[in-house]
């Protein structure tokens, strides 16, 4: 999913921010049987959509806008449980750091980050995760808070490339700037 703020002015349509919070998460090691089918799903649904929010990015987006993309912070390592997910997580990583670069493509003055949950509390994450420890999962107002600040506040934003990973403990979320 990718969320998109407009601001109409003089009858033209600036983007100000694309969000890109589509994911997913797949396990498997390189012997699972649904290794490469898993690995695909992964792509897609991190690396197509990410590459999607680019491309919008560069017909739509306004000099000096923001655009977030989503990785992980298992993807910082290696993921031999999750070898799909860590592939795919670690692709938007590269595509943040790129595009962050001059002459990516993207309008002038646009600031690329990619946002690093360890885990985020979500309906499905609750449902397939019941027992689990919610108080080390980073709740979706904050993540929300961050992207409304960023968009808003430019001098709030973390430096244009920044991987930033989020994470949890105790109801308590901390950020670390890569």
């Amino acid at each position: 999913m990718c969320i998109v703020i407009i601001v109409v002015s003089n009858g033209v349509e600036e983007v100000e921010g694309i969000f890109c919070v589509a994911g997913g998460w797949s396990g498997g090691n390189a012997s699972s049987s649904d290794m490469i089918s898993n690995a695909d799903l992964m792509w897609k649904q991190s690396v197509f959509s990410s590459t999607i929010a680019a491309k919008i990015a560069v017909k739509h987006l306004k000099k000096g806008g923001i655009l977030t993309l989503t990785g992980a912070e298992a993807a910082r390592n290696g993921t031999a449980g999750m070898i799909g997910y860590g592939m795919a997580k670690a692709a938007v990583h590269q595509l943040t750091k790129s595009l962050a670069e001059k002459d990516s493509g993207l309008p002038e003055g646009v600031t690329v980050v990619a946002i690093l949950p360890v885990t985020l509390d979500t309906p499905m994450n609750r449902k397939w995760m019941p027992d689990a420890d919610h108080s080390s999962w980073t709740p979706l107002s904050f993540i929300a808070d961050k992207f409304h600040s960023w968009t808003e506040i430019f001098n709030s934003r973390p430096p244009n490339g920044t991987l930033l990973s989020i994470k949890t403990a105790g109801g308590v979320t901390t950020e670390e700037k890569h």
